[in-house]
């Protein structure tokens, strides 16, 4: 199991900048696709960005393309989310999570693909 740790999430106004981070430690980090989730009140978790165990591939959900941005840095083992033009609708908890197999050749939105998920960190962005 990897074990992971968000942080960096806070209060921002709309049309602010945040910078996500997310620091795993346990099984070899640099072997496994690394997703970012959201979920606001009162909805589902969805989906935001994933990032391969190489970083050469990235997926993004349609409603944060453009604005957000993933990367990893395996050497320190952490993940990253930048998000510039924050929306009140980017208003959210924000986890990442590990896909549950290592090399893994297809980049995945779906939560059930993922077996190793942080604590969260909350997100709200001010009208």
């Amino acid at each position: 199991q990897v074990q992971l740790a968000e942080s960096g999430g806070g209060l921002v106004q709309t049309g602010g900048s945040l910078r996500l981070s997310c620091a795993a430690s346990g099984r070899t980090f640099s072997s496994y696709d690394m997703g970012w989730f959201r979920q606001a009140p009162g909805k589902e978790r969805e989906f935001v960005s994933v990032i391969s165990w190489s970083g050469d591939s990235t997926l993004y959900a349609d409603s944060v393309k453009g604005r957000f941005t993933i990367s990893r840095d395996n050497a320190n083992r952490t993940v990253y989310l930048q998000m510039n033009s924050l929306k009140p609708e980017d208003t959210a908890v924000y986890y990442c999570a590990a896909h549950t197999m290592a090399w893994n050749a297809i980049l995945r939105a779906n939560a059930a693909f993922y077996a190793s998920w942080g604590q969260g960190t909350q997100v709200t962005v001010s009208s």
